[in-house]
């Protein structure tokens, strides 16, 4: 769906052009009969054929999505888990399970999970998935906006979308997560709230966009990496990163964050990378589909390092490095 289709569908027209500003022209919506657990498990078969391990092999699955559909419609399914029903689709039989849930960096929190887990020795071996069914909040978006402070605008950026990643034990210099490490700062969590509408029959995410995007709010990120590398005795110039990947929220807060990063740390941000003109805002997925589509799409030099910059409702935000060669790689 086009981001013109969308804004044409709006009960109360407005005179902005979301295109514009956020640099979204696209993005996927899942079909009646799909959801967030058929799209988490297409997206764990196709990461399980682009690796070496069958469906037995894996030890634990966890999946970070925000939305938890699993029959057609958009009821939200809690108990039991999501990825109880994604180890059963899959045949994921020797796997352990479970959900975690922390907004738009859901998945990225169970990349840190799980690398802490086979780092400890606890697993071997694991996925990570996420099957989102956000768009239904632009639907509510497009019926219930009346003027362009309403705190559903941020709905208007949204797409569905699938992501799964296998991490192991198998690293090398090669291919490796550096690091990952997350923070909240729970004080900010009333700035964005998904819940079921306060006008019209279906779910609805209440944004204060002025609040959320504020330079104190936006600092988070430079000064928690900057201080992390700091106590390791190290720079973000000295990390080298080839690549830099934000939360696809839009362009021009992917600009502006960058360049207060660039500020922050005195140093010139790596080459960004998006997937926002064709994907839209995915969610907890956004990261991994920017990251895969850019490595499909390009010859990687070996040892390409990437960092991966999370924001999400909390507020929520860290940084991951990653060292990768080729894709398929084990991380």
């Amino acid at each position: 769906m086009s981001t013109n289709e969308l804004m044409n569908s709006m009960v109360n027209p407005q005179p902005i052009n979301v295109e514009e500003i956020t640099g979204i022209k696209n993005r996927r919506i899942l079909q009646p009969h799909e959801n967030s657990l058929s799209a988490a498990v297409e997206a764990v078969n196709n990461c399980l054929k682009n690796s070496s391990y069958q469906p037995e092999d894996i030890d634990i699955v966890i999946s970070g999505s925000i939305s938890r559909t699993r029959v057609a419609g958009s009821q939200q399914h809690f108990d039991p888990a999501l990825s109880l029903f994604i180890k059963k689709e899959v045949g994921l039989k020797n796997a352990i399970h479970f959900d975690v849930s922390n907004a738009c960096s859901g998945m990225m929190t169970g990349v840190h999970f799980l690398s802490k887990m086979i780092q400890a020795g606890v697993v071997k071996n694991g996925i990570v998935v996420s099957g989102e069914q956000i768009s239904t909040i632009s639907e509510t978006a497009a019926r219930e906006i009346e003027n362009p402070q309403d705190p559903q605008f941020g709905s208007l950026t949204v797409g569905d979308s699938g992501a799964a990643v296998i991490l192991d034990g198998k690293g090398d210099a090669d291919n490796k997560i550096d690091y990952i490490e997350l923070t909240t700062c729970a004080e900010y969590s009333e700035l964005c709230i998904g819940k079921p509408s306060q006008k019209t029959p279906g779910y609805a995410l209440y944004t204060h966009n002025s609040e959320m995007h504020k330079k104190s709010r936006l600092m988070m990120w430079p000064m928690f990496q900057k201080e992390l590398l700091h106590k390791q005795g190290r720079t973000f110039q000295g990390e080298d990163y080839d690549y830099i990947i934000q939360h696809q929220v839009g362009a021009k807060f992917v600009d502006r964050i960058n360049a207060l990063g660039e500020k922050a740390f005195e140093a010139s941000m790596p080459q960004n990378i998006n997937c926002l003109e064709e994907m839209g805002n995915t969610a907890t997925t956004s990261h991994f589909i920017a990251l895969h589509s850019h490595i499909q799409n390009n010859n990687l030099k070996p040892r390409t390092k990437f960092l991966l910059v999370p924001a999400a409702s909390g507020l929520v935000t860290g940084c991951l490095s990653a060292t990768i060669s080729h894709l398929g790689a084990a991380a």
